[in-house]
């Protein structure tokens, strides 16, 4: 995340991938509805971690994983 974009993250899906808000809106990509869905729930449910990454990352450029869907 740059701080002259705006904050997202990426999801893949087998072969399929996509960007998203980090409210779980899809911005591009090709992921199919159902799993889109899956995402945005993921998103909402993951909303603070998802600002504590997007924070530090301002602050000190460094990522850290958040766990996916199984």
């Amino acid at each position: 995340i740059k701080q002259n974009h705006l904050p997202h993250f990426h999801a893949v899906y087998g072969d399929y991938s996509g960007t998203f808000t980090l409210e779980g809106d899809l911005i591009s990509g090709d992921i199919p509805k159902k799993q889109q869905k899956l995402v945005t729930a993921w998103a909402i449910i993951h909303q603070e971690e998802l600002e504590a990454l997007r924070k530090t990352i301002q602050e000190t450029g460094e990522y850290f994983n958040i766990k996916g869907l199984e």
